[in-house]
């Protein structure tokens, strides 16, 4: 017996057994149909292998293809379970055929729908099985940082009837205590689960209570300097608290090359088993008892020895964690689910363990090629134009830099990069850092545009108002997704940009009607020299697809002009 399984672009997708030729080809039909309807597929095919025939299969269908119904999958796990303390009832051969049956959901509902890239979900589905396993939430609290870590913890805690997610009538596209009580803590613009964790564990140490909380953060919200501020009161208040960090190679941020990742080997998966264990700790814990008592000298030649040796043995960067006053584990297997029950299960054991970091690594097949070619278009955004014109404005002065922060890079910014690879500077999620660091490029004769999203922006205002606007220093701040932004719902929101920028004394605040306004804001920036402008646009699509980015024309500015906003000229809205 074999089994084939074909996807296609319209969504329509077939599972079927039985023994097929190989030489022979599938055909599968599609009629549109409503909700309620059942899909009438017809294939055939006679072979004998246990392979995918995607590439071979034709695909017919009626041209509406608005209502099409999709062949669901057999879920038969997933569906069997209602809660996630269910997990334990698993084996972990069934965990390993349950994080299967989820992948395939991820594809098959949120991807089709979205269009929108699933490594960073597809690459946390065996963390989150073994977090679920091995804790018991809500009891235990599991605070979760990046959103896109967070879709298969929505699927085990019964929400996936609301997907597709950032939709309507969808799921919370973040984390939200008012959607589900597995959700501890509400998330959105990244970095604050730590913190939040270190708070839930201090107010039950306080209290009395013995449940464990966890904060799952990746390698880009790790970037962001209260993370390590969080970290570095943890280390200091020794509470019980589990840091998890997903280091994920899928990640895009800036300079995060291969060779930079730390590696997964045979021996990395035995010393991790060995740090998390009961017996290791306890003995390091006696060693060092002893070695107090020798003497202070004694005991500061232990500590040495001690953190030489595990900077040996974990990869580089590990002893940074350890000097913040969290005790590190890793790298461990993300993928391997023995090795992160094993893990998570000790150091869950421990009383008395303060602070532990479990570094754990992640697969994913995703670059920046890859995003570009996911987010293929058949529109033209705003974003697309003021890249058109700013790439225009740059190839005229040398002087103009760009200065990029937040999780994700709008594909159109490849333009830009591409084209001036060192005169681009993405910062990562560094708001705070990214308008400093653009002042400081100011003063040094640069023409620094920093491009952040607006509800972003929000994080760095204290560097707005007296690292430039004081300072009068000429920062071109380019505010993205920029009014209200349905789909990512209220965290993304960016509603509050003119009511903040526009009251400082020495901002140029402008925000355009149409693309041909936006072109001209850009020449604008480009041309005042001695004070901070500023100006937003939309995520949107423009009106005219086949619009041209003209030369822009520097729009003139009075010296008591705070604020320009422009009508919408002709449109009927």
């Amino acid at each position: 017996m074999g089994s084939a399984s074909i996807g296609y672009q319209f969504g329509i997708s077939a599972r079927f057994y039985g023994n097929f030729n190989l030489s022979s080809d599938i055909t599968v039909s599609s009629l549109p149909c409503k909700l309620d309807v059942s899909i009438k597929s017809l294939f055939s095919a006679p072979s004998s292998t246990h392979k995918e025939y995607s590439n071979r299969a034709r695909v017919c269908s009626l041209p509406n293809t608005d209502g099409y119904c999709d062949e669901k999958f057999e879920t038969p796990i997933l569906d069997s379970i209602e809660t996630p303390l269910q997990l334990k009832n698993l084996s972990v051969k069934e965990l390993k055929l349950l994080a299967d049956e989820i992948r395939t959901e991820l594809h098959s509902v949120l991807w089709k729908k979205t269009q929108k890239s699933m490594n960073p979900s597809f690459a946390a589905i065996e963390l989150t099985l073994a977090l679920h396993y091995v804790f018991r939430a809500p009891v235990d609290n599991i605070l979760w940082d990046a959103v896109e870590q967070t879709y298969a913890h929505k699927v085990l805690t019964r929400r996936w009837s609301a997907i597709p997610s950032r939709q309507n009538s969808g799921i919370s596209g973040v984390t939200s205590r008012l959607e589900s009580e597995y959700d501890s803590f509400g998330t959105g613009h990244g970095c604050n689960s730590i913190s939040a964790g270190l708070g839930l564990a201090v107010a039950r140490d306080m209290k009395g209570k013995r449940d464990r909380v966890v904060a799952v953060i990746d390698n880009v919200t790790i970037t962001a300097g209260q993370a390590y501020e969080a970290m570095s009161n943890a280390g200091y208040l020794d509470s019980n608290m589990i840091v998890i960090l997903n280091d994920s190679r899928h990640s895009l941020h800036p300079n995060m090359e291969e060779g930079s990742k730390a590696s997964i080997s045979a021996l990395s998966s035995i010393m991790s088993k060995i740090q998390s264990s009961k017996v290791f700790r306890k003995f390091r814990e006696l060693a060092k008892a002893m070695t107090k008592r020798i003497g202070k000298g004694m005991y500061e030649w232990a500590a040495k020895v001690d953190e030489y040796a595990r900077g040996m043995v974990g990869p580089t960067g590990s002893t940074l964690f350890e000097e913040l006053g969290l005790y590190y584990i890793g790298p461990v297997d993300g993928h391997n689910i023995e090795d992160l029950v094993c893990v998570l299960r000790e150091v869950s054991s421990l009383d008395s363990m303060g602070p532990v970091l479990v570094h754990v690594i992640t697969e994913g097949n995703r670059d920046a090629e890859t995003v570009k070619n996911i987010m293929v278009k058949d529109r033209r955004t705003y974003s697309d134009c003021f890249v058109e014109a700013l790439v225009m404005e740059a190839e005229k002065d040398r002087d103009i830099v760009v200065v990029h922060a937040g999780m994700e890079m709008d594909p159109s910014l490849l333009t830009f990069q591409e084209r001036f690879p060192d005169r681009f500077f993405n910062v990562g999620m560094a708001e705070q850092h990214a308008v400093t660091f653009s002042a400081g490029l100011s003063s040094g004769g640069l023409k620094p545009f920093c491009i952040i999203p607006s509800a972003f922006l929000q994080r760095a205002y204290d560097q707005v108002v007296h690292d430039v606007d004081r300072q009068r220093k000429a920062v071109r701040f380019v505010i993205t997704s920029a009014g209200l932004v349905g789909s990512d719902g209220p965290v993304q929101c960016g509603a509050f940009d003119i009511a903040f920028m526009s009251s400082l004394p020495n901002m140029i605040a402008m925000a355009p009607a149409d693309e041909d306004e936006l072109v001209n804001m850009v020449a604008t920036a480009a041309y005042v020299t001695d004070r901070p402008v500023c100006f937003r646009f939309p995520r949107g699509s423009i009106v005219n697809m086949n619009y041209l980015v003209p030369t822009g024309l520097p729009i003139e500015v009075s010296s008591n002009l705070i604020f320009k906003s422009f009508g919408c000229k002709n449109r009927p809205w």
